[in-house]
């Protein structure tokens, strides 16, 4: 995913809200979100490059998102993929904090990423950059290609928006909504992440179009306090008439 707000502990009937955008070059290989035929427990979208995923949750009620750190000038094409951070945890058994002491080990093995976990009504953040394993509390919060809650423009309008419509009545076409937002950031008010102005401009919005790379998909993912979750998500495929929308619905079974 490449930006992501959410809401922990902020509505009556929902501990989770969370919105998100993965935006990435049309030409990489992905299936849309599905439970997957080799860990049938685990539903997400899937990269078919690497094998992991962006984001993704299992029947246990693990949730895993993961984002990259934008700093061009330090790729190694040798790293590991960093959709493996959110696979792993979600095929496996460990809980989330002993789970990311373990990324914490071995992070210098990725380049710069953002991990989202949630479990059990707890969300944790870590980023090799950030180099601290946060445990968050009750609030709105927002990330994208930076550090957690770092004040870009496309992430505090998407946080700001996503508080206003979940103060009230929303529904999931509410959710999707304010996912696709083309409006791009003034000049004065870019980022300065290392690429060059044109594409740092045309990133700069919630919802990116470019020829060669954009919003690849929408994801909404809300859990209740009965602990049933809803999982949407509208992709945009290259090409095609009208976008494509996948919903699905069930129980956290902790057992």
């Amino acid at each position: 995913m490449c930006l992501i707000a959410f809401a922990l502990n902020e509505h009556p009937d929902y501990p989770l809200i969370m919105v998100a955008n993965r935006d990435e070059f049309f030409a990489r290989p992905t299936s849309y979100a599905s439970y997957w035929e080799d860990q049938p427990h685990v539903l997400a979208g899937r990269d078919l490059k690497g094998q992991g995923t962006w984001m993704g949750m299992n029947t246990k009620g693990k949730l895993a998102a993961v984002t990259n750190f934008r700093d061009p000038h330090h790729i190694s094409e040798t790293a590991r993929t960093r959709g493996d951070l959110t696979r792993h945890f979600l095929t496996g058994d460990i809980d989330a904090m002993r789970y990311l002491q373990q990324v914490e080990a071995e992070a210098s093995a990725y380049n710069g990423f953002n991990l989202l976990l949630y479990e059990a009504g707890k969300a944790y953040h870590y980023s090799n950059y950030g180099d601290r394993i946060n445990t968050l509390d009750r609030g709105i919060y927002g990330l994208s290609n930076a550090l957690l809650d770092t004040p870009w423009p496309k992430l505090v309008r998407l946080r700001s928006r996503l508080k206003d419509r979940i103060s009230g009545d929303f529904d999931i076409e509410d959710l999707l909504a304010l996912l696709l937002d083309q409006e791009t950031a003034a000049d004065e008010d870019l980022p300065q992440t290392g690429v060059p102005y044109e594409w740092e401009k045309a990133i700069s919005s919630i919802c990116i179009r470019t020829e060669t790379y954009g919003t690849c998909c929408s994801t909404i993912i809300l859990i209740n306090r009965e602990g049933e979750v809803t999982f949407v998500e509208r992709s945009f495929p290259v090409g095609a008439r009208e976008d494509k929308k996948v919903s699905f619905q069930f129980k956290i079974d902790p057992s």
